[in-house]
């Protein structure tokens, strides 16, 4: 499976999953001939910087919780996740720890009785900065794409905020918006 091929869809990643299933993107990988995982670099609670202070309604500099991975695709890097908890929801839960989560952080979500309902993306381009090439393994002029995408839970609170950067000639976003 060529990396250009990839095309990527939000939904599966916003569902929680049933009892024995795989996380979204292992599962995704797996049904495209591929491997994917994921490795966890660091959890727990930081102060939250501007940006995140922002999606999560917070002040900056409250603490949240963060887990940040380098997603891989048949062992290369291939995204760089960095998902943000309002405290209230994620301290002292799995959230905040450095273990695989069971079907997904989504999953472990809902059971916490936060499920997502409603999600605003945004995606921008830009070029790496130099921790993200070397990890991503880019070469010098080789654009990002930065996709932002916020959860809120049916009282319209934000449960979650990811912040994903990913080598723009390996990836295509798809968006399929049903009207009616």
């Amino acid at each position: 499976m060529s990396s250009s091929d990839w095309v990527s869809t939000s939904l599966p990643y916003l569902t929680p999953r049933r009892r024995g299933e795989a996380d979204a993107w292992s599962e995704e990988a797996a049904a495209r001939g591929g491997s994917g995982a994921q490795r966890i670099v660091h959890a727990g609670e930081v102060p939250a910087p501007p940006e995140v202070a922002e999606l999560l309604g917070v002040a900056e500099g409250e603490p949240v919780v963060v887990r940040r991975r380098v997603i891989e695709l048949d062992g290369d890097p291939c995204e760089l996740t960095d998902t943000y908890y309002p405290a209230a929801v994620a301290r002292g839960t799995r959230l905040a720890g450095t273990a695989k989560i069971r079907g997904g952080a989504v999953t472990l979500l809902a059971e916490l009785g936060h499920v997502g309902v409603r999600v605003c993306e945004d995606v921008t381009a830009r070029m790496p900065r130099a921790e993200e090439r070397e990890t991503l393994r880019l070469g010098p002029d080789e654009p990002v794409l930065r996709l932002t995408r916020l959860t809120l839970d049916g009282s319209d609170r934000p449960i979650q905020a990811d912040l994903m950067t990913m080598p723009a000639n390996r990836q295509r976003l798809r968006y399929e918006i049903r009207i009616g």
